[in-house]
């Protein structure tokens, strides 16, 4: 075995250079290191589906050495807390809330106090008051429009769990300048052909406009094509469109009505006839998609629906249309090449998954490097840990379909029917319907989602949890309600010590930069 000392990433965009920054980072290129490659076309474009993304960003970003202040100028960067779900459990126009919130903050549990889920199923928080605004602050604090933070806190760190939305394609050319900087060589040609040595790994790459080009570990980010993983190491794709509908999007760029509108700071996420649409702020547009079945719908009548969602401003305006390979390889690693981004898989972005799958993949990488050149091990491990993930994330945004109310139409019909359900998944609910999710029902290392993002969603959906337990196993009754009337009192006063959303980017595009000391104060 050889020590591996040449890495070459085929395919550019997001995945591509996000991937080379952090081996970068991590790995070095000078002084022994790694010398790391990228080759992409120029005549290939970036998808970008999506322009969210989940918390995680923020320690990539902080690992890559991109200051927060540059990500928001040179990425039309805006502020994420969480996704808004408009008419998921019931129709419009039915009796009930139209609408449930995912906030990113963790529930509030003071040092030595009750968690407080068991009581608010116990109605301690009072009459229908919504799980989140329960728990958290951060419902009332982005429903009034006000960021995560304040211009004062440092880096990535602020009173209240956040994201971003950005532009991708912004977001891809940043990285690349980024991972040039540290070392990264850019090689722009178009592979022709994949040659394979007689063991079955890849021996080298032939472009049409450098030659050829080997490496000791290839990293395939060539997108839906898997130009190496799938192509040429025949790498099965696991198609889960029996269990996540939707194949296609139409995406669609508008102007805010006037160059002061609030921007929301979360993705607004609405339940249609046969998909959603997503509804994204960033500084000066906003970025809106309809995602959709087209076994439920076609493309006419999706591209009516989007532009009455959006009104005026999507005339004169067309679409893009997306056709959506939904599913993953369960093994992304072949031999000396990994797979990055879409080659290894994509779920559709109700809960921004890919850029997340992206880091969770790099990181991996990274960490599980195998510097003497043993890859299988290292192999073995990742696709076990990276299958494991994609089987969370499933289960987690089936989590959102499968408990709806709502029976107007053929599609979220079959989305709650119990043979489009995973197992898995069907075996938590049924746990869940005697008590409530735990941090034990979770192996932290594969999710990509917290415990209390499952908590979110399912009691967003009003899932009914009927507690077994004796009320002896609730004695702090009288202290959680004092906490839900703290939490109730400090969504009000956070409101003047968090700026405006738009402030704060205001602030940001203007060149203010974050303060070097920590956040004052943690809110919950």
């Amino acid at each position: 075995m050889q020590p591996i000392r040449n890495i070459l990433i085929v395919g550019g965009g997001t995945a591509g250079w996000l991937a080379a920054g952090f081996l970068a980072r991590t790995l070095g290129t000078q002084g022994g290191g790694n010398a790391i490659t990228l080759v992409e076309s120029k005549d290939i474009g970036i998808i970008g589906v999506g322009e969210g993304t989940f918390p995680s960003i923020r320690g990539t970003l902080s690992v890559l050495g991109i200051d927060e202040g540059r990500f928001i100028r040179e990425c039309s960067a805006t502020f994420k807390q969480g996704v808004r779900f408009n008419h998921w459990v019931r129709a419009p126009g039915a009796r009930g809330p139209d609408h449930y919130f995912h906030p990113f903050s963790q529930p509030s549990q003071r040092p030595g106090g009750p968690e407080l889920l068991p009581y608010w199923l116990q109605g301690a928080a009072g009459a229908d008051v919504p799980f989140a605004a329960a728990v958290t602050m951060q419902k009332h604090v982005a429903d009034m429009s006000h960021a995560p933070k304040r211009s004062g806190d440092a880096d990535f760190v602020g009173p209240l769990n956040y994201a971003y939305h950005f532009d991708a394609g912004a977001f891809a050319t940043l990285l690349a300048s980024h991972a040039q900087s540290l070392g990264v060589r850019r090689v722009e040609a178009t592979v022709d052909q994949v040659k394979l040595d007689d063991t079955g790994a890849i021996a080298a790459v032939v472009t049409r406009e450098a030659g050829e080009l080997a490496a000791d570990l290839y990293v395939d980010c060539t997108g839906f094509r898997a130009r190496l993983i799938g192509e040429a190491l025949g790498s099965p794709f696991r198609n889960i469109n029996d269990t996540l509908f939707v194949d296609r999007a139409l995406a669609m760029q508008v102007p805010y009505e006037r160059p002061d509108s609030p921007i929301p700071s979360y993705t607004i996420s609405t339940a249609h006839e046969a998909g959603w649409t997503w509804d994204i702020g960033l500084h000066e547009r906003r970025g809106i998609g309809y995602v959709y079945s087209s076994r439920h719908t076609n493309d006419d009548r999706a591209d009516q629906l989007l532009r009455q969602y959006i009104g005026p401003a999507s005339d004169g305006r067309e679409p893009r249309l997306l056709k959506l390979n939904v599913g993953y390889r369960e093994t992304q690693w072949v031999k000396n090449c990994v797979a990055i981004g879409l080659s290894g898989g994509f779920l559709e972005p109700l809960e921004s998954s890919g850029i997340g799958l992206i880091e969770a993949a790099t990181y991996l990488v990274s960490y599980l490097f195998p510097y003497d050149g043993n890859l299988a091990p290292a192999a073995k491990l990742f696709n076990a840990q990276m299958k494991a993930r994609y089987e969370r994330i499933v289960d987690f945004v089936k989590l959102h379909y499968c408990l709806t109310q709502r029976t107007d139409n053929a599609f979220w019909i079959e989305n709650a029917h119990a043979s489009t359900i995973p197992e898995s998944l069907r075996e938590q609910l049924a746990m869940w319907r005697a008590r409530p999710p735990h941090r034990l029902d979770f192996v932290t290392d594969i999710e990509m989602y917290p415990p209390s993002s499952w908590q979110y969603v399912l009691y967003g959906m009003e899932f009914p949890t009927r507690q077994m337990a004796h009320p002896a196993a609730l004695p702090d009754m009288t202290a959680a309600r004092r906490e839900f009337q703290t939490i109730a009192q400090l969504s009000h006063h956070a409101l003047a010590d968090l700026p405006t959303h738009r402030a704060l980017v205001e602030h940001y595009r203007r060149g203010g930069t974050m303060a070097a000391a920590p956040a004052r104060r943690l809110y919950v």
